[in-house]
């Protein structure tokens, strides 16, 4: 039994860089909520930048930052259209009717890209008599249920297209937004220019300890912020955390290019064991799923049998495992855990399957 744990769970595992730990330790520091505080200051208007908008929003967590940007764009009572699976509608314990007051559609998104006829059919400019206006269009890349998968730049054009006819603003849930863009080898300021807003996340794979940037308009971070606060995310003297942020936007992103390669080599060698497991032309950047509908054991079993190998993985479905790749995955730890798949692989046929419970991943 090996005595160190792979932890394949998530990218939100990352701990921050000693670059990272330096820049906290000395960052300058303000009240964020009076007068600022400067090193957030600096994060906002480099995540602006990045993100080709006019300002930014530091923010604790991505699913404050999605919460926001739809308080920002709509009003209470109309419709926001995502994709199947989206992690607005899946992992955000229903803020969006709970909290914003908002309804929300799902409409089908093969490989996590809206199906445009849908989209065109769901988008409603107004009230009708049977039907509610639609307040806001929401894309996801990468598409975290979808196992990471990237929208293309023509679909997100088409997708903007269609919501400005109906004069619906769009925002991107790009939580890992620069893990697309690296899929899509443009600037992740090419992915931004086909919504009014835009989040992403400057932990996960980027590494940073906390924290999401919202961008998009001046006037549409004013209101955010009034609106920030009213969820309870001002913070004092955030910089302490920003600081690690601006680091990763500086030094981390470039890196992600080795986590792709490692979830491609991680399906791989999955499918080397059993073709039913994985498909490597599926994986696009740092997110594999293991399909496990023909094995007779559940997700859950799997996770425990991988976990007593010394290997975390994230079960996100009965039958479905989710592994992501991160800057501490590297090419050892890539073997160690192919190694534990084929000895569970080998296990699972001869044993009889049991219930565990079922954990969703972020």
């Amino acid at each position: 039994m090996t005595t160190s744990l792979i932890d394949l769970r998530s990218d939100t595992v990352t701990l921050p860089t000693e670059r990272m730990r330096e820049a906290m330790a000395s960052a300058p520091l303000g009240d964020d909520s009076r007068d600022g505080d400067p090193t957030v200051r600096r994060l906002e208007a480099l995540g602006a930048e990045r993100a080709g908008k006019e300002a930014g929003l530091f923010l604790p967590s991505g699913t404050m930052a999605n919460l926001v940007a739809l308080l920002a764009h709509t009003g209470r009572g109309v419709e926001v259209l995502v994709s199947a699976g989206s992690h607005i509608s899946r992992t955000e314990m229903g803020g969006v009717a709970g909290l914003a007051s908002l309804f929300h559609r799902e409409l089908p998104a093969p490989h996590g890209a809206i199906d445009l006829e849908a989209l065109r059919e769901a988008l409603s400019p107004g009230l009708a008599h049977n039907r509610l206006a639609t307040g806001l269009v929401a894309i996801e890349t990468s598409h975290n249920d979808a196992g990471g998968t990237v929208p293309s730049l023509e679909h997100m054009a088409s997708v903007q297209k269609l919501a400005r006819e109906r004069g619906v603003p769009v925002h991107i849930d790009g939580a890992r937004l620069f893990n697309a863009a690296q899929a899509l080898g443009v600037q992740a300021s090419r992915i931004t220019a086909f919504g009014d807003s835009v989040g992403f996340c400057v932990s996960k794979g980027l590494s940073a300890p906390i924290g999401s940037v919202l961008c998009g308009s001046a006037a549409f971070i004013e209101r955010a912020r009034a609106f920030r606060r009213m969820v309870g995310g001002n913070l004092r003297q955030a910089g302490v955390v920003a600081a690690a942020g601006i680091v990763a936007l500086e030094e981390m992103i470039g890196r992600l290019a080795e986590d792709h390669r490692r979830a491609k080599e991680l399906a791989s060698g999955i499918a080397a064991i059993d073709a039913s497991l994985s498909d490597p032309r599926e994986v696009e950047t740092n997110i594999v799923n293991v399909d496990l509908s023909r094995s007779a054991h559940l997700a859950p079993e799997w996770a425990a049998a991988l976990k007593a190998r010394g290997i975390l993985a994230g079960p996100t479905k009965p039958k479905r495992l989710r592994l992501l790749t991160h800057r501490h995955i590297g090419d050892g730890e890539v073997k160690r855990a192919l190694a534990a798949f084929r000895e569970v692989h080998a296990g699972m046929a001869g044993s009889r399957a049991s219930s565990l419970p079922l954990r969703e991943g972020v």
